[in-house]
């Protein structure tokens, strides 16, 4: 199975890479259109901010590119933020992939939101296999609202879409690579998906 993470510089890469590998597959990491579009599955990860990310994918053609994708993708972190239509971060359109907004939290509690939180009403192939209020690993300060598209919720400030799916199109907000076991879960199951 050939699997490709979009290089587009929005860091985390490389544990993405290391989780992958712990798994037994060995990711190509590219920004070339036609080695993303041969792929089986792509992973679109990402750490740092919404109009710089967008700017870069948008001036290679990228942005196009992902839209277009057939296979299995999987969008992490920023990842997610950037599969949505629009982020507060810097008033950035993004890709659209999702029609859902995505927000700033209000710092009624610690920003960013650091550290392990559960995910609830969890549904669909990405969970399969884990338990209910399983714990994973989140590092933002913005979020995507809860939509027709949302697979599974999470609390922080408020409810929010831990994770997303329309069509071939999945999206976690957590880091699965560095979720311990319920994020290698996730991966695989990620890899699973016919």
């Amino acid at each position: 199975m050939s699997v490709v993470i979009v290089d587009y510089n929005a860091g985390n890469v490389q544990s993405v890479t290391y989780a992958l590998e712990r798994l037994g597959v060995s990711p190509q990491l590219s920004a070339d259109p036609e080695v993303i579009r041969s792929a089986d599955r792509v992973i679109f990860p990402g750490v740092g901010e919404a109009s710089t990310a967008m700017r870069f994918l948008k001036e290679r053609k990228l942005d196009e590119v992902i839209r277009d994708l057939k296979q299995p993708v999987f969008g992490v972190c920023l990842g997610l933020q950037l599969m949505c239509a629009h982020s507060e971060e810097n008033n950035t359109d993004c890709l659209g992939i999702f029609n859902v907004q995505v927000k700033k939290f209000e710092p009624t509690l610690k920003v960013p939101q650091m550290g392990w939180n559960n995910l609830e009403h969890t549904t669909g192939p990405l969970f399969k296999g884990i338990e209910a209020d399983s714990y994973v690993y989140y590092v933002h300060s913005y979020y995507a609202e809860t939509s027709p598209y949302t697979i599974a919720t999470t609390d922080y400030v408020n409810t929010f879409s831990a994770a997303l799916n329309k069509d071939n199109f999945y999206a976690l907000q957590a880091h699965p690579e560095k979720s311990g076991k319920i994020g290698e879960r996730i991966l695989q199951n990620f890899l699973d998906i016919k």
